[in-house]
């Protein structure tokens, strides 16, 4: 998964406009502009289309931290320069509070099930023998439940699943 597909999906996740972005990029005392979040969000093909690097995601993810459960007291954390999908399940983990059977219960919403001792692995440090990279598969499933529990589709949405045909 890019960086861009993450903000994007988060984004539409958490029902956040422009104005919260930039919010939630200032928790960190990073300024962006409604341009710069415009051209993150637009698809690859697009001319205008930017690249969200790891840096800038990572402000992203600290500063929803902050956002959610609240500005941390002494001098902001150094960010972490490079990016994977370990760091950034283990942000979001933080960011909505979330205990490893919560963790479980979101995945199991985008039908999804791993053990306990599977999700535990990706969140250890790299150098622990237990330690397990996480894939995208498991991310995006990941951030396909939230979706799910934050926003879940509309009636009209719904309609719209059609029913596989069966032979009667």
């Amino acid at each position: 998964m890019t960086n861009n597909d993450i903000l994007r999906r988060l984004r539409y996740t958490l029902n956040l406009n422009d104005d919260t972005v930039i919010k939630i990029f200032s928790h960190v005392e990073q300024s962006v502009t409604r341009e710069q979040i415009s051209n993150w969000l637009k698809k690859e093909d697009d001319p205008n289309y930017h690249n969200c690097n790891d840096n800038q995601l990572t402000h992203f993810l600290d500063g929803l931290i902050s956002e959610r459960r609240g500005k941390k007291e002494g001098p902001l954390t150094k960010s972490e320069k490079k990016l994977n999908n370990n760091l950034i399940f283990t942000k979001l983990k933080i960011a909505f509070n979330l205990k490893a059977e919560d963790v479980l219960d979101i995945l199991a919403l985008a039908d999804l099930s791993i053990s306990k001792h599977e999700l535990s692995a990706f969140f250890r440090k790299k150098s622990h023998k237990h330690y397990r990279i996480c894939k995208d598969q498991i991310l995006r499933n990941f951030l396909m439940g939230l979706q799910l529990k934050f926003r879940p589709p509309t009636p009209t949405e719904e309609a719209f699943n059609w029913p596989e045909k069966t032979d009667s």
